[in-house]
């Protein structure tokens, strides 16, 4: 009888040792995170703005364990929700814990009233550049088990966000030690001309609304890289469009100025400090062109990296790739 009893206080003491919350799969988390550096901004875009952070499995029993972090910034147009509906980001997180790659991974909104910040310094769209290298990172290492150092920390990108990878590794080098672009935009210069300014400065409230994707990619690109805050219109840009008809050439200089290809020598230190340094790109995909500039650059001035050409178009590979190539990157180069 007493042995029964013993027996049966062994398995009450291990069944009250595990947390009633036991994570066994990989759990998503919606927060909502204040950014002081998106407040202010002309189109009103908010700044609280939703976080995904997606926890491995264990994370809530094992709490004295700290984790690596992978940042990941969506493409533009749609909301970081439908971006989860499409990456799926769950599932390479679990896979990845199976694996033995145990990761926090986080993917903030980087969507705007034009769709898209290209997480960027702007006063027309919001601070989307210090967001997520500031207050993202401080936040998330004060609510979630990290391990709070640039070793241990990763960022990538796809789209939009690829673009976002590069120019936040480039200018804050002290946040992130490893970086992989997928497909990323917006790399080489895109000026635009004296007739694109005038539809720009035609445009009313209701065709913004229903412009589609690469007319307002146009917008909002402006919006973000040559901003006027006296502008009389709702969309707040420069168009460098002059009374006669000629186009300022003031406004494609800002335009190149937020280009990586041409601040890549600015920023050699920065790329050469990184940890591990990744690239791809589907061999079909419209973006093929300015990928193969910025690698020009990027042999030209001795920065190591390393590159894919794989089959797929611009987004059909994208999920599969964030499970199959993106996670197993920085679990080979993130401290833990």
């Amino acid at each position: 009888m007493l042995k029964q009893i013993l027996a049966c206080a062994t398995a009450l003491a291990a069944i009250a040792a595990v947390p009633a919350t036991a994570q066994e799969q990989a759990r998503l988390n919606w927060v909502e995170v204040h950014s002081p550096h998106i407040e202010g901004n002309l189109e009103g875009n908010s700044a609280e703005r939703k976080v995904l952070v997606v926890t491995p499995p264990g994370y809530d029993q094992n709490s004295g364990k700290r984790y690596p972090v992978v940042y990941y910034l969506h493409g533009y147009w749609a909301p970081v929700e439908a971006q989860q509906e499409g990456f799926k980001l769950h599932e390479a997180v679990q896979a990845a814990a199976e694996a033995g790659n145990e990761v926090i991974m986080v993917m903030p909104d980087g969507f705007s009233k034009l769709r898209g910040g290209f997480y960027s310094s702007s006063p027309t769209v919001g601070d989307y550049e210090r967001f997520v290298a500031d207050d993202l990172v401080d936040w998330v290492d004060a609510n979630y088990r990290t391990i709070p150092e640039r070793a241990s920390r990763g960022l990538a990108g796809h789209s939009m966000g690829g673009y976002g990878t590069i120019r936040i590794a480039m200018k804050h080098p002290e946040t992130f030690s490893s970086i992989y672009m997928m497909s990323a935009c917006c790399l080489d210069p895109m000026p635009i001309t004296a007739e694109q300014a005038r539809q720009v400065e035609a445009m009313t409230p209701e065709q913004v609304a229903a412009a589609q994707f690469g007319e307002l990619a146009a917008v909002s690109t402006l919006a973000t890289w040559s901003p006027d805050p006296t502008d009389d219109g709702f969309l707040k840009v420069y168009t460098g469009l002059k009374e006669d008809g000629t186009l300022d050439p003031l406004v494609n200089y800002r335009l190149a100025a937020n280009s990586p290809l041409v601040l890549l020598p600015q920023y050699l230190s920065a790329l050469n400090s990184l940890e591990a340094f990744a690239m791809d790109i589907g061999d079909k995909d419209f973006l093929l062109e300015g990928n193969r500039l910025f690698r020009e650059e990027l042999d030209k001035f001795g920065v190591k990296y390393e590159f894919e050409l794989y089959e797929g178009d611009h987004g059909n590979r994208i999920a599969e790739r964030i499970r199959t190539e993106v996670l197993p990157f920085f679990g080979e180069h993130l401290d833990r």
